[in-house]
């Protein structure tokens, strides 16, 4: 049931009683992986989301120092995925259904007396969602510390493997996450499927682009045949392991950071 999260650090494993006598709970670091179930090409697996934003989780947790309490909650595998609806596989939530489901799960862990949560997210087309619920509880709840995540910006190795363009523009099932899940689920990887796909019709010489300061919205569709952007057909497993190793190292950090963090408090009425 735990998959790649330590099963001392699983969440579910807990009992009530453990839990209401657990000491200092209110730096105790809660992880709630998140992901999606979505078309990431012909070669690649609906999963690849929920089990990078998992592995990772997983991982640094199992590097994390034991004396630093922490615990990670069951992987939420849907997401807002309505940008690839149009290839068969993708489930999707609404916006208002994921908004709805990650402020009654944020008020169930605050209700237990928890104050710190961490969303640990792997889609890429949900950061805003999380950017809102984080507020939205802290607002409601002003000593509870949530933090919106996304597993990606940490410091990683990807930019020493990737070819630039494919750092600028391989943002879905190219060579980073292909490498990826040949270390984690080689064997749901169908490398002889593997496609080099890059954005159709971006527009040139403008200030407006796919992703960054000044986007245009899309759906998966518009841009690509195959549902891939990027080129998966030079993944290798060697970087997938070398950038696993990087996003773990630094995802041990961030979560010794979630323990040592203090809300700031200025002032209060």
């Amino acid at each position: 049931m735990h998959n790649f999260i330590p099963p001392e650090r699983f969440y579910p494993y807990l009992t009530w009683t453990e839990i209401e006598s657990m000491a200092d709970k209110s730096n105790v670091v809660i992880l709630q992986p998140i992901g999606s179930i979505e078309q990431h090409g012909p070669h690649l697996p609906l999963i690849v989301d929920a089990a990078i934003a998992t592995a990772v989780t997983g991982q640094a947790l199992a590097q994390l120092n034991s004396n630093i309490p922490a615990y990670a909650l069951p992987t939420i595998y849907y997401g807002k995925s309505n940008e690839h609806w149009h290839f068969p596989g993708t489930i999707t939530l609404t916006s208002q259904t994921l908004i709805a489901v990650l402020m009654e799960l944020g008020e169930s862990i605050y209700r237990t007396g928890f104050r710190k949560l961490a969303f640990i997210n792997g889609h890429g087309g949900q950061p805003q969602i999380l950017d809102m619920v984080a507020r939205d509880l802290h607002q409601k709840y002003e000593d509870f510390s949530v933090f919106p995540l996304f597993v990606w910006r940490v410091s990683n190795v990807a930019a020493e493997l990737l070819t630039p363009q494919e750092l600028e523009l391989g943002i879905h099932a190219g060579d980073a996450e292909t490498s990826l899940m040949l270390s984690l689920l080689p064997e749901q990887v169908q490398m002889e499927k593997a496609v080099c796909e890059y954005p159709y019709g971006l527009p040139e010489n403008s200030l407006l682009s796919m992703e960054g300061k000044l986007p245009f919205a899309w759906v998966t569709k518009d841009l690509t045949k195959t549902g891939v952007l990027g080129d998966a057909t030079v993944a290798t497993k060697e970087k997938g392991d070398r950038i696993l190793a990087s996003l773990v190292n630094s995802w041990v950090k961030v979560i010794e950071d979630l323990y040592q963090f203090r809300q700031p408090q200025r002032f209060r009425e």
